[in-house]
């Protein structure tokens, strides 16, 4: 039929609900949730009207008359359909909290909340502020408040009572300022001290889920969680991801405890022998919720296994396990060590070359170096010719001691091995000028036409050149000591040594 409309599956459910809820009977208990801190009662109804869930209440309980919400009906036949039993709610209370569950039976519900009801309510709230303002000023004059901190007020509906909660670490004397405060608004006052997750309860709104805090929400009995929790569930520790609003460990975390706990259960430990289907192996780390095992076998890379693919080694077995693979190991040592010719053959030691002689920087020094040089090698071919009687010795020659750099300072071994030198250029030099003087002689006497006075001027014209030559040593000597500073020119060294 042209222009006619199909009813949606869901008005067709509305539809149901309604039939069935005409043929209901007004409930006789009423389970009702009231206060910031989110109290529930059974409370008696005697009214005509058939509330449903979620609806507003003007009750009456042992804190006065205040507006409450409706969460269901213990009778069989009444409220939305959606009622439970007395047995069901009762189970519900032991398994949250038990005896600590807020829930009382003492009360009554006066009726279903009136736009009246709800406006003067609204009312009341309206004038929050202004009557924080005035307790925190109370609060100051009577120098409480380093003490003590104000959180909210609750206003009832029926204004028999106002009441003011707050946080303090320790006991508060509030007793002067409980007087003011009921000589202000002429009313019974009472003060409630909170700790941190009953603050969050009246204070906080969202957590990081999303949600609203489960405090606030459904949450009645706030029982301590434990570190062990957080280990177990989280990779990590950082507070800002497992703290809550209060700043405590998150509620939460005692949900999924005892399911984390016996998922544990069923993983081996970390460093267990374990035999997989690709053999025998190591565990190296686990994983909760995925059941896995990350496992080594042999010289394979790492992989994961099913904790149902997965056998745990007994003791005799993890031993015969670890017996084999302490042969292979010693097998597989033998088999380098026949590679390599048997034996620990260390590598040779790298040959050390010694540095070349730094050229001087002007002045003549590096002739100067020069001639130092094969005067010392004359001076010891001389002393080796001299020890072994005129005939050079055979073999590699000996090798001569370090010479001290230009500008850096002598050390101790290198002026050891220059007074050795020194002391042998001496000896040769004796035998140098003792040699000359035969010669002189032997000249002096061959010589027809020489006189006396010639022979005297011939000895002392030798006598002053050898000193010469002397003195020239000393003066290298001395400048190889200071290090090669204020040495002269070459020049004046070849000079000196000629």
């Amino acid at each position: 039929m042209s222009g006619s409309i199909t009813p949606l599956p869901v008005m067709l459910e509305e539809e149901a609900d309604r039939k069935v809820y005409e043929h209901l009977e007004p409930p006789k208990t009423i389970v009702v949730r009231y206060g910031y801190q989110r109290l529930v009662a059974e409370l008696a109804y005697d009214g005509q009207d058939k509330p449903g869930c979620g609806s507003k209440m003007v009750i009456r309980t042992r804190r006065g008359v205040e507006i409450g919400e409706m969460l269901t009906s213990t009778c069989p036949n009444a409220g939305c359909s959606k009622s439970v039993t007395r047995k069901e709610m009762l189970d519900y209370i032991q398994n949250s909290g038990g005896k600590d569950y807020p829930f009382t039976t003492e009360g009554k519900v006066l009726r279903v909340a009136t736009v009246e009801d709800l406006n003067e309510q609204g009312r009341l709230d309206a004038g929050k502020p202004e009557i924080i303002k005035t307790a925190k000023r109370l609060i100051k004059e009577n120098e409480l408040a380093e003490e003590m901190r104000l959180v909210d007020v609750e206003l009832l509906l029926g204004g028999e009572r106002m009441l003011f909660f707050y946080t303090a670490e320790n006991r508060v004397d509030f007793r002067e300022l409980v007087k003011q405060l009921a000589a202000e608004y002429q009313t019974r006052i009472e003060m409630f001290q909170l700790n941190a997750r009953e603050e969050a309860r009246i204070a906080a709104d969202y957590e990081k889920c999303g949600q609203h805090c489960c405090c606030k929400q459904f949450l009645k009995v706030l029982k301590p969680v434990s570190m062990r929790s957080a280990k177990v569930q989280k990779a990590t520790l950082d507070p800002m991801k497992i703290s809550g609003r209060c700043g405590r460990l998150m509620c939460c975390l005692r949900y999924e405890d005892q399911t984390y706990s016996d998922l544990k259960k069923r993983l081996p430990h970390r460093k267990t022998v374990v035999e997989t289907e690709d053999g025998i192996g190591i565990v190296l780390d686990t994983q909760i919720l995925t059941q896995l095992a990350l496992v080594k076998v042999g010289l394979d890379k790492p992989a994961a296994y099913p904790v149902e693919n997965i056998r745990i080694l007994e003791k005799d077995e993890v031993k015969a396990w670890q017996d084999e693979q302490q042969q292979q190991a010693e097998a597989h040592a033998a088999r380098v060590a026949s590679r390599s010719g048997g034996g620990d053959r260390r590598p040779p030691a790298p040959r050390r070359e010694r540095p070349a002689p730094q050229a001087g920087n002007g002045n003549g020094n590096g002739d100067g170096h020069a001639d130092d040089k094969a005067d010392t090698s004359s001076t010891s071919r001389g002393y080796s010719n001299a020890r072994t009687g005129g005939k050079a010795k055979s073999g590699p020659p000996a090798a001569e001691p370090r010479r001290p750099q230009p500008g850096k300072p002598v050390t101790e071994d290198e002026v050891e091995s220059r007074e050795d030198v020194e002391s042998r250029e001496d000896d040769t030099s004796a035998n140098d000028t003792s040699v000359n003087d035969v010669k002189s002689a032997d000249g002096g006497e061959g010589a027809a036409d020489g006189t006396a006075d010639d022979n005297a001027t011939q000895g002392e014209a030798g006598g002053a050149e050898g000193d010469k030559q002397s003195g020239g040593r000393r003066r290298r000597r001395r400048r190889r000591r200071r290090g090669g500073r204020g040495r002269r020119g070459g020049s004046s060294g070849g000079d000196g040594g000629s």
